[in-house]
């Protein structure tokens, strides 16, 4: 039985060869961005490389640094969870809930306001607005309002004070939230077909919420798994925003992150070996975190 099975999909295969050449482009591509430098990243990180000498293989001792010497990298794991954990959950249901209010809109009116809450996801120069509001002397916005307003006495160091650091990143990554995750939602609830609403006032849906949990949320379950992966990976991927407001390295590793420890290693120290370590300590985890929330969706709707 098993024989006649491969038999019929070597068979079934070779009658679609035809299909297999119009995937092979997507498969090089794949093959060459992603599977090998996950690979080769996977093999560095147990050689020690600094670029110039060859590789040397050093077993497990990069792992073993990382988590029994590295202090740093331990206060990095610890802020990258916060960050996750913090602007994962509450990005994902912001962008729903804002592509769901959207959705109600007339089509001009619905067409600006995507516009507008997608703008800041792709803006190049957000970090210099931000940097304007939180600058740390009485010309930046936020304390010039505190102190005209006699809440504060003297200017507070927001982008250099530990205390303040990582509540300021985390506010500002959740206004740049809205990025790709967004559109998905949005595009995934204008496919909802209209007639299921109906059918479902029928069957006994009687308010707004009932329909969004029995109709649209299992309609759109691939829009809500892609805007899942893309929360997470983003969440985990935060590096851009902590350099850019709280310098490199921040005060006391306040805003250290996983991917700006590995930028560090990698990019300034040049030792490719244990920034790969890094790289696939983060990549291990990213998957499991995925794995548990697609999990999690699919009971959505069941």
């Amino acid at each position: 039985m098993q024989r006649e099975r491969i038999s019929y999909n070597v068979h079934k295969a070779k009658k679609m060869k035809v299909c297999y050449l119009f995937l092979l482009p997507y498969l090089l591509l794949f093959v060459t961005f992603f599977i090998l430098p996950i690979a080769t990243s996977i093999y560095y990180s147990f050689t020690y490389y600094n670029i110039l000498e060859a590789p040397r293989f050093v077993g497990m001792q990069n792992y073993i640094n990382l988590v029994l010497q590295d202090e740093v990298f331990l206060t990095a794991v610890k802020n990258t969870f916060v960050i996750a954990v913090v602007t994962g959950p509450i990005g994902y249901i912001l962008s729903f809930l804002f592509a769901w209010f959207i959705n109600e809109l007339p089509r001009w009116l619905r067409t600006i306001a995507v516009v507008v809450f997608y703008a800041p996801s792709i803006a190049g120069n957000a970090f210099v607005v931000f940097s304007i509001i939180f600058r740390g002397d009485a010309y930046g916005y936020l304390n010039s309002f505190l102190m005209q307003f006699g809440l504060i006495d003297a200017p507070i160091l927001w982008l250099l004070d530990p205390k303040y650091i990582m509540p300021v990143i985390i506010v500002v990554i959740l206004w740049m939230s809205m990025g790709t995750g967004f559109l998905s939602f949005v595009a995934g609830l204008q496919g909802v077909d209209r007639s299921m609403y109906e059918a479902g006032y029928v069957d006994g849906i009687r308010n707004r919420w009932q329909e969004l949990y029995y109709i649209t949320l299992p309609s759109m379950k691939p829009m809500l798994l892609f805007g899942a992966v893309m929360s997470i990976t983003s969440a985990f991927n935060v590096c851009d925003v902590p350099r850019a407001l709280a310098g490199y390295p921040s005060t006391d590793y306040a805003a250290r992150t996983i991917v700006t420890h590995l930028f560090d290693y990698g990019f300034s120290r040049f030792e490719m070996g244990y920034a790969s370590a890094i790289a696939t300590v983060l990549f291990v985890v990213m998957i499991l975190c995925n794995k548990a929330i697609q999990a999690m969706l699919r009971k959505v709707g069941t």
